[in-house]
Order: structure tokens, then sequence, then C-alpha cells
């Protein structure tokens, strides 16, 4: 049971994975969670290095589609400014949404990793569709007060420190 909320992999940061091994592993697709893994909670706006990492991923063939539980106008707005595909209003870790990201893909389950900040959200749900999965540290503590709430749990199923490299 607690294997589904395991990640295969673990980084502080989206900068950090190495997408050399991801290749290796068959990876060509990437499912990526917006709020605190590529942009803090509150934030509005897109950073010129996270706007860079995606055009490397997108230069090596990687296939990406933003998954999230945020509001569509939202969701919409990174899409647009990343020129990715999206799904919002996802209610993560159903698996509604990660099969919308998946046909957007147009991957097998094999070839797609899910990357994102939270172990109840992203790694659950991305394990229960059987994609790999990758936990970042989330970029900001300011969160939604339910999701606060959620950490203190996520601790006791997992230990992000002992999984760094």
């Amino acid at each position: 049971m607690f294997n589904k909320f395991k990640p295969d992999q673990y980084y502080r940061d989206i900068f950090a994975i190495d997408l050399g091994l991801l290749k290796e592993e068959g990876i060509k697709g990437i499912i990526c969670d917006i709020d605190n893994t590529i942009v803090p909670w509150s934030e509005d706006s897109v950073v010129k290095e996270v706007i860079d990492w995606f055009e490397e991923i997108k230069g090596q063939g990687f296939k990406i589609c933003l998954l999230s539980n945020g509001k569509d106008k939202r969701v919409n707005y990174f899409s647009k400014e990343l020129s990715l595909p999206a799904v919002g209003l996802a209610i993560k870790p159903a698996k509604k949404a990660f099969r919308l990201a998946q046909a957007k893909l147009g991957l097998a389950k094999e070839e797609i990793v899910v990357v994102g900040d939270q172990i109840f959200t992203d790694i659950f749900g991305g394990n229960r569709m059987g994609f790999k999965t990758i936990l970042v540290d989330p970029l900001s503590e300011k969160e939604f007060f339910m999701t606060r709430l959620m950490r203190k749990l996520e601790g006791l199923v997992y230990k992000r420190r002992e999984q760094d490299e």
C-alpha cells in the first residue's frame, strides 16, 4: 500500500531532474504539476529559468502536459505562457485527469513520468496509473491551507531528505 506513495525518483527541484536518465528509461512524455512545482502557489508569472527548462525538454524530444488541481483560468494562463497542453480542475489523484493528460501526450503509460511536489496528489495519482513518478520539493511554504495539513501527513509516509542524492 505505501509503495503507491513512494516516488521513483526525488530531486530538490525540476532543474535537477536527470533528463538523460529519463530517456534511458524510455520516458517520452512528462506530466507536470504547476503550483509549487514550476511556480510558487501564490505567483502569477513564470520565471525565465522555467521557460528555458521547458524549451530544453521540448528540444530533447519530450512531450509535456501540465496537470493541476488549480482553476481553469490559472491553468489556461500557464498553458498559454508555456505553449503546452494542460488539464485543469484535475481533482488529483483522480485517474480521469491523468487519463486526459495521457491522451494529450498520446503515449503509453510506460513512456510517461509525473513530476510534482505532493505525495498524495501527484505521486499517488501517477503511481496508480502505472506512470513513473518524480517528487520535487515545493517552491514555497505559502500554500492552500488544506495542502499544509496534507504536508504533515506526507512526512509520516515519506521523508524527502533521506532520498536526496
